[in-house]
């Protein structure tokens, strides 16, 4: 089985001193691809860096809603500079985040709907966050996403099932992290999951967040590798076949993300 971590953030600092011990277990987990998710502009740039380094490293670029208030037109065009690199595939992670304020509603708003519009001009599909918004995520997907035009994926997926029917309405991917695994916080996950169609499914791990079970009996830091576990858990929750649902799950980030997926496992087997 070829495992791909959709979203995570190698590039945080807590990876510094093991680096390499933490890509060799990717590998040995069964980890053959992830994509390194950018927030910031020194983030995004230590992101594509780490791609470009690595067989089966991808990277987006794009600012955090945290930081939206530090965003400019100036920092979106650093932003396309970056893109301009072959391992670049996505943009994000972009969106709104209402739960701790680190920047004004205003500012994250205009800053995502800009960030659509210049992962547009680049044809770059999107990786979106969004948290506590109170459907005011959803409006502005509405209006600025058009299903067919562009194509993207709703991280870390928590939401209601009314909103899980929205997304999938305006066509996006769902992407499944290690809440899944969490007894009572992932309880209404495990009771969705199931309904999402096979063809619009992801799993990542948000690394070095959100670890998951088993794994976070024993550290808290989460890591690519972990996605095995994100995987194992799912398969177990829809009642289907481990391989074939690696086959499915490999074949839709590659789709997401414009990825030759043959040319990817060529790659990874040298």
């Amino acid at each position: 089985m070829k495992l791909f971590d959709s979203h995570c953030h190698l590039d945080d600092r807590s990876y510094g001193k093991d680096i390499d011990e933490v890509i060799k277990r990717v590998h040995d987990a069964g980890v053959v691809a992830l994509m390194i998710a950018g927030i910031d502009k020194k983030r995004s740039e230590k992101a594509v860096a780490l791609a470009e380094s690595h067989t089966g490293f991808y990277a987006a670029v794009g600012i955090h809603p945290h930081f939206a208030k530090e965003c400019s037109e100036s920092a979106l065009e650093f932003l396309r500079s970056l893109a301009k690199s072959p391992k670049v595939h996505a943009w994000g992670e972009i969106g709104l985040d209402f739960n701790r304020m680190f920047s004004p509603q205003k500012d994250q708003e205009k800053w995502f709907v800009r960030q659509m519009e210049a992962a547009d001009e680049l044809n770059l599909p999107l990786i979106f966050h969004e948290r506590d918004s109170d459907g005011r995520f959803l409006e502005i997907l509405k209006v600025h996403y058009k299903n067919g035009d562009r194509k993207g994926v709703v991280h870390c997926f928590s939401g209601n099932k009314r909103e899980l029917e929205q997304y999938l309405e305006l066509g996006l991917y769902i992407g499944i992290t290690g809440i899944l695994t969490i007894k009572t916080r992932g309880a209404d996950l495990r009771k969705m999951v199931p309904s999402i169609p096979e063809n619009r499914i992801l799993i990542e791990t948000d690394a070095p967040y959100l670890t998951p079970a088993p794994e976070k009996n024993r550290t808290r830091r989460n890591e690519p590798a972990f996605v095995k576990s994100v995987f194992l858990k799912l398969a177990e929750v829809r009642n289907e076949e481990p391989g074939r649902l690696a086959d499915a799950l490999w074949e839709n980030t590659c789709q997401l993300f414009n990825i030759d997926s043959e040319k990817l496992k060529i790659e990874s087997s040298c």
